[in-house]
């Protein structure tokens, strides 16, 4: 029999029941619809809350700091060193100082950074309010949200407030001795930028504002590898100096790790409705088969081998499942749309910022257009393998 026989015959439930055929892709439709609405819902969130915390060039930065033993410091020879390192794209050192914040007759605690303006870059840091100052910025800070309250003050008032800042420094005295020394700034800082943390009290400052005190020694260094493939390998040649160091893109794969497990159980609730329409879709294979024995009889009597009557099954099944799978990523996109609208209305009203917090991946997209198809191969076999075992003359004597 030739194709285009067996396309017109296995379609003929399309325009002879219409209405049950429709139902049972429009059922097939809703199961792969609600496993792509799951799935792209976790995939929306790992892509949501990852972007917030990091940024390309932090999942590519070590965080180095001092060794264990107290002979292995960070410096300016091992800035050089990390800088002259081969797959090492730039560095950006931290120093960290104890100091005193004041404003007008108000007086905190707290720590300040001095940083170069690359050191956000590499952090993934943002502002809450404001900005982050750049390589011009010579008088510019950014402090914390803790560090606001300090000053009774809220995150937006404090922008363009001027604060003087009071670094507490060691050095080592005449007898070798290190000693506290308190070093006031002559030149006040202005407010340039706000970093959401209500934790602890620090500011940033630039490193070239406090170039005049000589700091030999830094607290931590950022090192940026030309791209991910060099991680390990830069990694390990820090350890092996005798310093310790981190990645952020360790926290993040083991992150990712935890959202494909989120993944996984949201795609099998969604499964439940699916294998619910696929049991439907059986069904209607099996009344469909019941209803056309006599057919099946006719066409073998005429010279139709049991081949081409499992053809016509298994092919009305396969086009059933891949309409399916059609409707159900269009249910999926429409439902994540209508669903992602209604969250961000409501996170408007109460304050909050708009996301997206669908996200359907283009492989996974193909993946369910095959997976649906299968499905609808799974539900004929039964059927079309019933269907070419009748005997003819049963099949024409049948009622």
């Amino acid at each position: 029999m030739m194709m285009s026989d067996l396309l017109l015959l296995s379609t003929r439930a399309f325009t002879t029941r219409p209405m049950r055929t429709f139902l049972t892709i429009l059922g097939v439709g809703v199961g792969i619809g609600t496993v792509l609405f799951l799935v792209s819902l976790g995939y929306g969130l790992q892509n949501t809350i990852l972007s917030q915390i990091t940024s390309a060039d932090a999942l590519l930065t070590i965080d180095v700091t001092p060794g264990s033993s107290a002979a292995i410091a960070l410096d300016q020879d091992s800035l050089s060193k990390f800088s002259q390192m081969q797959n090492v794209a730039e560095v950006s050192p931290v120093v960290t100082l104890n100091s005193q914040f004041s404003i007008g007759e108000l007086t905190g605690d707290g720590l300040v950074y001095a940083v170069s303006p690359s050191y956000f870059r590499l952090s993934g840091m943002t502002t809450q309010l404001g900005e982050l100052f750049k390589d011009t910025d010579t008088n510019s800070i950014i402090i914390s949200s803790a560090g606001a309250e300090l000053f009774n003050l809220e995150p937006a008032k404090i922008l363009n407030k001027e604060i003087a800042l009071t670094l507490l420094t060691t050095e080592k005295n005449d007898e070798g001795f290190e000693e506290v020394k308190a070093v006031k700034r002559e030149n006040k800082y202005v407010v340039k930028g706000v970093i959401e943390d209500d934790s602890s009290s620090f500011v940033f400052i630039p490193m070239q504002s406090v170039s005049d005190l000589k700091i030999d020694k830094f607290s931590a260094i950022k090192v940026k590898v030309k791209d991910e493939k060099f991680m390990e390998n830069s990694r390990n040649q820090i350890i092996d100096m005798g310093f310790l160091a981190s990645a952020l893109s360790d926290t993040i794969d083991q992150a990712k790790k935890i959202f494909k497990i989120i993944q996984i159980i949201l795609a099998l609730f969604g499964l439940v409705a699916l294998i619910v329409s696929a049991i439907g879709m059986f069904n209607t294979m099996t009344v469909t088969l019941l209803e056309r024995i006599n057919e099946i009889g006719i066409m073998r009597s005429i010279g139709a081998s049991k081949g081409d009557i499992k053809k016509i099954f298994l092919i009305e099944s396969v086009l059933m499942g891949l309409l399916g799978g059609v409707f159900g990523i269009i249910l999926g996109y429409l439902g994540g749309e209508v669903a992602n609208f209604g969250i961000n209305l409501l996170a408007k009203n109460f304050g909050g910022q708009s996301l997206s917090l669908f996200y359907i991946p283009a492989w996974f997209v193909g993946f369910i257009l095959v997976f649906s198809t299968v499905i609808g191969f799974l539900t004929g076999v039964f059927p079309s393998m019933r269907a070419s075992r009748l005997n003819p003359l049963d099949a024409l004597r049948y009622k």
